[in-house]
């Protein structure tokens, strides 16, 4: 994983092609042995290809994510309470520092302090409870018994319900309303 392959080592004509593995930090043959070589020389002596496969690796690798993607209101609340969370710490450090300091704006800064400690602690929660209200909600708990699974079973039937009667509505109109009641 961590080597890079050539296909053409310096001493070789350019007829044949082996594959040499290299050491991620070794340095490159193709340049001079004096560092006067530069980049520049290993490249016109390989008329151009040499250089594009001698140690060429894309800056990065796409991977499949290891874990689905947060739902959209888990989301929006995990920003939400980072972003609290980042201003409860800057208020925290601020009050510090002014209490160092012995200045008048230390007070003020541990009363907000603490006041935003409480409204982070509710912002984690709330990430909690809007990811455990979501997964009940959309049925990602697969124990035969959740209540999100209930939920769309019935509502399944309730929508089968409404199309037969439409269906059903849709036959007597089509024959000209026989059997059909005086009134709806």
């Amino acid at each position: 994983m961590g080597t890079a392959e050539r296909y053409r080592t310096p001493g070789d004509d350019p007829g044949t092609r082996t594959a040499e593995r290299r050491a991620p930090g070794a340095r490159d043959r193709d340049l001079g042995s004096g560092g006067t070589g530069g980049a520049g020389a290993g490249h016109a002596r390989d008329g151009g290809e040499g250089h594009a496969r001698s140690g060429h690796r894309p800056l990065w690798v796409e991977e499949p994510a290891r874990r689905r993607r947060m739902p959209d209101p888990v989301r929006t609340s995990a920003v939400r309470a980072v972003m609290i969370i980042s201003v409860t710490i800057i208020l925290a450090m601020v009050a510090f520092l002014c209490t160092m300091a012995e200045t008048w704006f230390a007070f003020p800064m541990v009363l907000s302090s603490v006041a935003s400690t409480v409204v982070a602690t509710w912002a984690a929660l709330d990430v909690w409870v809007t990811r455990q209200v979501w997964n009940q909600r959309n049925g990602v708990v697969s124990v035969p018994s959740s209540t999100a699974r209930a939920l769309r079973r019935e509502r399944r039937r309730a929508r089968r319900q409404a199309r037969s009667a439409e269906r059903a509505q849709e036959r007597i109109r089509r024959r000209g309303g026989t059997g059909q009641l005086s009134h709806p």
